[in-house]
């Protein structure tokens, strides 16, 4: 049975120990010591990291009581080792953590709904809620968690005996009869956990709930909290600086500026819209039937604005009616239609003479193609359907 101290002194980043047993799997070594102060994935929170022996320490595990650290070399078995933390990253794991409890402990408390979910990763910590909460009931509880935070209230670990478990309130995704370790979050919470703490929960510094959906019957919230919470709030008042910057407007105002940006983009699409719409009313209403096929180039059409035109010409095209969009130096998009031929039949013909692709229905082909403006129209004139 490995002695954990990281249960004695979360706070400590490095420690000697001798090491009990060293075993090869999978390429890797299985190190166990007589005690360690890295922490195995558990509880919802990561593996530390960090160095054993001088060696990068790839992930760290628990099987009955016996901590396990897989390193890519062996250390030899009796040898004394110094373990070496990677301090930044358990500290975030810790603020995180602690921050998760607080707001699950809140979360509970005041409507009942019990953490059935919980991971802690590199884009931040993401908890299952059994009920559902609205936006503002999320924002109440942050803003409380962040009180919490700022009453600096203690964070204790307690080990109940066995007959005093029933006897007491706390939170426990899991029936747990012996070996259940409390953390307890003064005035705030009481939950069953294996995983690493603060000590206080000014340490923490800030709690931010970032997002919700809804999934089930219950929310889903993607929170940070400390550190991590700090970069993630940095990085956001970077883009709306920036996003001030480009539209000439107050940080505070940059949302609307946004909606207007948005409102005036949709305007404009509309009108372009009806300006194609109008081209191609212009381009079709004087036609006549006629026996060939007939070829149009609009370079500023998308696919759709040159199906629409070929719909509108194809039933004045005694061959086929072909629609082009693009340059000779980018290359065409096309789309070709018939009321009376089957195209898709010449489709594998067309993309052949054309350095082209594309395929469809045999009333209607669309793809693109490498040749120029000359090159078309000589296949078109020369083409029978």
């Amino acid at each position: 049975m490995t002695e954990k101290l990281y249960y004695e002194d979360s706070r400590m980043r490095r420690f000697t120990a001798r090491v009990a047993g060293c075993g090869k799997a999978d390429g890797r070594y299985a190190v166990t010591l007589d005690r360690t102060a890295f922490f195995p994935e558990g509880g919802g929170q990561p593996a530390d990291g960090g160095t054993l022996g001088g060696l990068p320490v790839l992930h760290v595990s628990e099987k009955d009581g016996e901590v396990f650290h897989w390193l890519p070399s062996p250390l030899p078995v009796g040898a004394e080792a110094e373990g070496v933390l990677d301090w930044d990253a358990r500290w975030r794991a810790m603020q995180n953590h602690t921050g998760e409890h607080i707001v699950s402990g809140l979360v509970h408390g005041k409507y009942g709904y019990d953490n059935v979910g919980f991971h802690m990763g590199a884009d931040g910590v993401i908890v299952d809620f059994s009920g559902y909460l609205t936006p503002e009931q999320l924002s109440d509880v942050e803003l409380e968690a962040n009180r919490v935070v700022q009453s600096d209230v203690p964070v204790t670990q307690s080990f109940p005996a066995p007959e005093e478990l029933p006897h007491l309130e706390y939170r426990s995704k899991l029936e747990l009869t012996e070996n259940v370790r409390l953390v307890t979050i003064g005035g705030c919470d009481v939950c069953a956990c294996c995983a690493t703490h603060v000590s206080r929960t000014g340490e923490i510094g800030v709690v931010r709930i970032l997002e919700s959906i809804r999934r089930r019957d219950g929310v889903r919230i993607r929170m940070m909290s400390g550190l991590d919470a700090l970069r993630e709030l940095r990085g956001r008042a970077r883009s709306v600086s920036k996003i001030s910057a480009l539209l000439s407007a107050k940080p505070e105002e940059a949302a609307q500026a946004v909606e207007k940006l948005l409102a005036d983009k949709a305007k404009l699409e509309w009108e372009i819209g009806d300006l194609k719409r109008e081209t191609v009313k212009r381009l079709t209403e004087g036609l006549a039937p006629a026996g060939g096929n007939r070829v149009f180039f609009e370079p500023l059409f998308s696919g759709d604005d040159l199906r629409l035109l070929v719909n509108a010409a194809a039933p004045f095209c005694g061959g086929v009616c072909a629609a082009f969009s693009g340059s000779d130096g980018a290359g065409y998009a096309y789309v070709v239609g018939s009321v009376s031929k089957d195209v898709r039949a010449g489709a594998g013909e067309l993309n052949a003479a054309l350095s082209g692709r594309g395929g469809g229905t045999p009333e209607m082909i669309r793809g693109s193609v490498k040749a120029t403006r000359a090159q078309i129209e000589a296949y078109f004139r020369e083409k029978q359907f």
